[in-house]
Formats: C-alpha cells, structure tokens, sequence
C-alpha cells in the first residue's frame, strides 16, 4: 500500500504545480498582495488547482500510457513502468477530481467553474486537441489563461487585458519549445510518441519561438509603461523590470538551442540556477516597486 501511495505521489508530479503561482498573478499586480484574507484564499486555490491538475496528469498518463513506452523519459512514470497498476491510477485521477471540486465550491463557486473549464479544456485536449497542429499549443495556453482568471475570481478582481497578453504569449513560447525539444530528443519516433509531430519541423518552430519571443517581450515592456499601469500603481519604475524578462527568454533560448533541453520545461526551469535567481530577483524588484512606494 505504501509504495503504491509513493508511485501515486510520483504520477501527481508536484515539481509541475509550479505552474499554478500564476493564479498568484491577480494578487500580486492587484495590489492585495498584503490583503490577509486574499492570501490565504490564492493559497488555498494554489493547492486545490493542483490537485486539479495532478488529478490531469494522471488521467493523461492511463490514456497515453502505451505511447509514453516509447519515450526515453516518460517511460520511467510509475503507469508506463508498471509500479502503478490501472486501478489504483482510476480511483485516485477521480477522488482528486472529486475532492477539488468539493473544497472549491465551498470556497468560491465562481473558482469552481474555472476548474471545471480546466479539466474540461484538457479531457478535450488528450482526446483531440493534442492531435491538431498548433491548436496543441494554444490549448496549452488556455490553460494558462484559466489559472490567471481563477486566481482573479478568487480575491473579486478584473483581470488587466496586458496581464492576459503576456500569458498567452508566454505560454506560447514554452509550448513550441518544447514542441522542438521533443523532435529533436525523439527524432524518428517524435511521430509515434505524440502525432501531431509529424505536422512539425525544427525550423517551423524556430519561426515561431521567434514571432512569440519578440511579441512576448514587446508586450511585457508596453505593459510596464502604459497609462493604465502607471496610474495603477503611481509609478514607471516597473520599466526596469524589463531587464528580467529579457534575460529569461534569452537564457531559456539559449538551454534549448545549446544544452537541448525544453522538452520538460517546469524541469527545465526549476533545475537551472540562474533561471531561478532571475525569477526571484524579477518577483522581488516587482513587488518593490508596486508595494514600496
């Protein structure tokens, strides 16, 4: 029973809840990063969304538990390896579901029905958007989005439309790197592990890392200085933030294209040191500047 609750744990794969923190998003750039009853409530909504998602995690893997054999990594999760049996993975992708949605309803029906839209966003995404060429990717930054507008709901306040844009671009810049990082990892089995592959090419994704890295900067630095986020927050000095977020794309560019990684990119971003002193360094220069005044 205990090696089972372990290889549970393991298909939950807790080092992606790192994904979650952008429900935190709508606390921080609302200001009411200091609102006690804000926080706990996006710290529990933190939790309960993970719960969500590792309850995703695990379903996906039953789905493409044959596939994942294939993959060089994939192939070491508890489902593709054999340490987890079906059965086990059925009740608990169900009970999480289940629980999450329970303790969200009682904290805020409105966060409720953004966690429906997520599992129903990703149950169509394994069995049909995942297999259309670029919609893949974009699915993939819905999910993004719905993280933003659940964090927003959870504290009542509107999400800033820039806030939405740097998202979107965001997550379309770690979707088609890791998109290029499975073609190159996988080479001729990249069309039998995932199909959509097949739709792919290295350059085409070099195209379109490209066209999101310059949106996604432009964005972020337009955000920093617009009228709206200036009399926001009483200040331009968010302009110097920029730094950050250009040294990040650079780096993360640089650990795909040089070192080839990218195919995992929570992984990626999680075991590379100065990755993570950058987003440290860029939440603490921000929450300054907004909160510091």
């Amino acid at each position: 029973m205990l090696k089972e609750a372990k290889h549970i744990l393991q298909s939950m794969r807790p080092h992606q809840w790192v994904k979650n923190f952008f429900i935190f998003a709508a606390l921080i750039f609302s200001g009411h990063l200091f609102n006690i009853t804000n926080l706990i409530d996006t710290i529990l909504g933190f939790f309960i969304f993970s719960i969500v998602t590792s309850s995703i995690y695990i379903f996906n893997d039953l789905i493409d538990i044959e596939k994942d054999k294939l993959h060089p990594e994939k192939s070491l999760r508890p489902l593709p390896s054999g340490k987890l049996s079906k059965e086990y993975a059925v009740i608990s992708s169900f009970l999480f579901a289940v629980l999450s949605l329970v303790v969200s309803f009682f904290l805020n029906q409105y966060f409720m029905i953004f966690l429906l839209a997520y599992i129903a966003l990703n149950v169509l995404y394994t069995f049909i958007l995942k297999n259309i060429v670029l919609l893949d990717i974009m699915a993939i930054a819905a999910g993004f989005v719905l993280r933003i507008y659940a964090g927003a709901v959870l504290i009542d306040v509107p999400v800033s439309e820039w806030l939405i844009l740097c998202t979107i671009l965001i997550a379309l810049f770690l979707g088609f790197s890791k998109r290029r990082a499975e073609l190159i990892t996988l080479e001729l089995k990249a069309n039998i592990h995932r199909s959509v592959l097949t739709h792919y090419s290295p350059q085409f994704l070099d195209q379109m890392i490209g066209i999101v890295t310059a949106s996604t900067v432009m964005s972020y630095a337009l955000y920093t200085i617009s009228e709206e986020t200036v009399l926001k927050f009483g200040t331009k000095n968010l302009i110097y933030t920029v730094p950050y977020v250009l040294y990040g794309i650079f780096r993360y560019l640089y650990l795909v294209h040089k070192l080839e990684r990218g195919g995992n990119p929570t992984l990626t971003l999680l075991k590379d040191v100065p990755m993570i002193l950058n987003i440290i360094l860029w939440i603490l220069t921000v929450s300054l500047i907004i909160y510091m005044k």
